[in-house]
């Protein structure tokens, strides 16, 4: 183990060590000094006596409030997340095409939907479709934050597909190619695979950006977990509610990290396969 520690960076000495606990120590005493700061502020103005903290506990709260602004906020994610997959790779392969026309007009698609906000395309969507009238208007909020955080998010993946694949070794597609697959063959069945799983920790994050950016649609009047607490909020009290719509969205991730984990493990157990003895060949003595 010291060894593998002397190859990654140099051991600290004695005078190095102290100094590292030291302000160790000191940020320690300067967080704990920044939480009892607020919490005393806080309860200077009475935010934390259990009047103002009852409600979230209600029966109320939970069903005409967070239960079905969490359930519209798992709804847009979940359909947002699955569109964008499939967007980020259609589009992250066609980056990828030996046809210049569909590699250019991918690129073009990818780099402009990167670059337009996403609150913006959410406003576009939801003026653009409900001018057609094309969507019911209970459903049309969701539509547009749907469409929204899809070609947004879709072409970032898009473009995790492309440096993930172009970032394997050459070797890889080499041999594909010499088996007698065609490069799309090659992509699709020797490359992608193998990018997907390095690029599970990109893409864990970018499914955390989609959930946080649902709350994006209480601005077209999507009634989401945001929007739920903050209608909660203004009959009783603000700060209290986003907390705990805050600690909401945490659980939520942390359970999605979990999630993106064991399928990060579970692609590794099949891919890495399991090594077998080789036969031995006996060899009659001379």
């Amino acid at each position: 183990m010291s060894a593998q520690r002397s190859v990654l960076f140099d051991a600290q000495g004695p005078r190095a060590r102290r100094i590292t606990l030291g302000f160790n120590v000191l940020g320690l005493v300067l967080v704990a000094g920044i939480c009892w700061w607020i919490l005393a502020g806080l309860a200077a103005k009475g935010q934390l006596d259990a009047e103002h903290w009852d409600f979230l506990f209600t029966s109320r709260a939970w069903r005409n409030f967070f239960l079905p602004g969490l359930e519209s906020t798992l709804k847009a994610a979940g359909l947002a997340i699955v569109t964008s997959v499939v967007f980020g790779l259609v589009f992250g392969m066609g980056r990828l095409s030996g046809l210049a026309p569909v590699r250019w007009v991918c690129t073009v698609i990818v780099e402009f939907f990167r670059a337009v906000p996403v609150l913006l395309m959410m406003i576009f969507f939801y003026l653009w479709l409900g001018g057609l009238g094309v969507v019911s208007p209970r459903q049309l909020p969701l539509y547009a934050v749907v469409l929204g955080l899809t070609l947004y998010n879709g072409s970032v993946i898009a473009e995790l597909v492309r440096s993930g694949v172009q970032q394997l070794p050459r070797g890889q597609g080499e041999a594909g190619l010499a088996l007698g697959l065609s490069r799309a063959q090659v992509l699709r069945i020797v490359q992608l695979p193998q990018a997907l799983v390095a690029m599970l920790p990109s893409l864990l994050s970018q499914f955390v950006v989609i959930l946080k950016d649902t709350a994006l649609g209480y601005i077209i009047t999507y009634p989401e977990l945001l929007a739920a607490a903050r209608r909660l909020g203004s009959a009783h009290s603000m700060l209290q509610s986003l907390l705990m719509a805050a600690v909401l969205f945490i659980v939520i991730n942390v359970l999605l990290t979990a999630l993106a984990g064991w399928v990060s493990r579970w692609l590794s157990s099949r891919t890495s396969g399991r090594t077998r003895p080789d036969a031995t060949t006996a060899v009659d003595p001379v």
